[in-house]
Parts: structure tokens; sequence; C-alpha cells
């Protein structure tokens, strides 16, 4: 008789972008510790994606790294982006389950035992968080926040929860089918709800982070924003078509009035040069508004088409072993 195979443990991926960050990673892995110490009848593997960090950020993950086998690190020859990283954990990641939070722990590990659990007993592929409150938020990040979570939600075709965080735990199918979205230009919340799936939303307040300052500005953030826009809508090139056309029907109608029926029934000539030169700075404007508008859509094409990597792997912990 065959013996019977024992039931292997399953194993839980954690993703941890890292950009800078020495003075945070050792508090998250002593927090992470705790929790898998808990989630004792898991398997557990920690993949730090370093990316491009100028400060000792590498130095401190290896340092873990010996001393830890279920840690794992990817290290970029360069800064990628959030994106890049995130992606580049998913293609990396082993476990039967994926998540991915953010190292500064504004996203509390002890949330993974809730999440695990309802993938287990709920019928759901991925369970997130998303903080709609923002409290922490200067007044002007807070209202750009909501302005472009109210904006993106009426313009684009996949669903856009406010205040969404990256911090979430997947099912390997749902894994798989995001690492199969190979594209150059990544927003990958709208990606996580392109390709469908049930998800689970928890309401909660991100605390303040442990250490070290935040990596995203204002301007990054913006650039992020229209990333999203970009990615998940034409809805601005609509836009640019219509005000195109309504201004071609007001220029038809001054034609008409102005020219014409003024100068040829009341003999009056057209006067008025300094509002008529108002007028050409204000639509050449606009031309130029939509000419952008289309140019970062080629843009993005432009760069799709070149078929570059989304990241490149300068080091990871298979090169420490076999150094030893």
């Amino acid at each position: 008789m065959m013996k019977e195979v024992k039931n292997k443990k399953e194993k839980i991926s954690i993703i941890v972008p890292c950009y800078n960050e020495e003075e945070m990673i050792p508090i998250f892995y002593e927090e992470i510790k705790k929790i898998i110490e808990k989630m004792n009848t898991l398997d557990f593997e920690i993949l730090f994606i370093d990316d491009g960090s100028k400060d000792k950020t590498l130095n401190v993950i290896k340092e873990i790294v010996k001393k830890d086998n279920r840690i794992r690190f990817i290290s970029f020859s360069r800064n990628f982006g959030k994106e890049a990283g995130m992606f580049a954990g998913l293609e990396n990641a082993t476990g039967d389950f994926v998540g991915v939070m953010d190292v500064d722990l504004q996203d509390p590990p002890e949330m993974l035992i809730e999440m695990y659990n309802t993938l287990k007993n709920e019928d759901y592929d991925c369970v997130a968080l998303h903080s709609p409150e923002h409290k922490g938020y200067s007044f002007f990040r807070k209202l750009f926040t909501n302005m472009f979570y109210k904006l993106i939600a009426k313009i684009s075709s996949t669903e856009q929860i406010p205040g969404a965080r990256d911090f979430r735990l997947m099912k390997r199918k749902m894994v798989d089918a995001i690492i199969s979205m190979k594209e150059y230009n990544r927003y990958s919340k709208g990606i996580f709800s392109f390709v469908g799936f049930k998800t689970k939303w928890i309401k909660y307040e991100a605390p303040e982070r442990r250490a070290g300052t935040t990596k995203w500005s204002f301007w990054k953030l913006f650039k992020y924003a229209l990333e999203g826009i970009l990615g998940f809508s034409t809805t601005p090139l609509v836009i640019s078509a219509f005000i195109g056309m309504i201004f071609c029907l007001i220029a038809l109608v001054a034609i008409i009035i102005i020219i014409i029926v003024k100068t040829l029934v009341w003999g009056d000539p057209v006067g008025g040069w300094p509002s008529l030169a108002c007028i050409i700075i204000f639509t050449s404007g606009t031309q130029l508004l939509f000419l952008g508008v289309i140019g970062m859509y080629l843009s993005k094409t432009y760069l799709e088409v070149k078929e570059r990597p989304i990241y490149i792997i300068r080091e990871t912990e298979e090169d420490i072993k076999k150094e030893n």
C-alpha cells in the first residue's frame, strides 16, 4: 500500500516594497515575527523588494536574511518605483496566499490573521483594506485625494474604492491573473479591480508610521493619479473631442452673426481687436491643453510598444547563498 502523504502546510507570501527604509525594516521585522508565531500552522515567506535604495536598506535586509530563512529579497538595479516593486514581488512569490503591505507599519501586520481567516472561511478571493477618512493627511492632500477618487469613479469602468490601500491578501488564482497583465504603465489599484474576483473590504484607520518619512510627495501622488486616469479611462479624450466640437459651433455662430449679419445688414464693421486677441489666445490654450492630453496617451502607448522590462534584478538572496 502507498503511504499517505502528509498534508503540506499552506504558505503565505508577504511582499514588502522598500525604498530608503533602513530605519523601519528592523521594526517591521520584529512586528511581523510576532504574527508569524501566532499563525504557526502556516509557512511564511517575507519578500522584501529593495527599489534601488540609496541608504543602507539592502544591507539591513541582508543581515536579516542571514539569520532567518523565511526572509527573501529582490534588489533592483535602480529605482523603478513601487508599482514595479509590487509586480516583482507578485511574480516571484511562491505562497498559496500572497499579501502586499508597506514597511512603515501603517498596514498593521496583526490584520493578517483576520484576512487569512476570511479567505479560508468565507467565499472571497481577496481581502483588502481601505481608509476613506484619510486621517493624518494635510488639508490639501485630503482634498485632492477625495477629488481624485470621485473623478475616477465617474470616468472609469472599473470599480475604484475610496481610500483603497495596497494592503491586501489574495488567493493564488487572483495573483496569477494579475501577473498575466504585464503592462509597463501600471496602476495596481486599477489592476486589482480589473481582474475581478470577489473582494472583501475592511475599513480601518491607518496609524502613523513608526520611523522615517514618507517617500510620496504631492507631485509623485499627482503623477500616480494621472497613471490611474490614463490607464483606466479614455474619457479625457472624449471630453477633448466634445469641447473641440463646442468651440467649432461657437466659432460658426460667431462668423454668421458678427461678420455676415452685423456687417451686411447693419453696415457695422467688425471691431474689438483686443477681445479677438483674447479669444484667440484662449482657444489656442485649449487646443494645446487637449493636445497634451492626447500626447500623454500616445506617450503611454510609446512606452508599451518598446516592451522594456518592468524591473531589472541586481541581486537576490540566492546570491548570498552562492557566496557562502
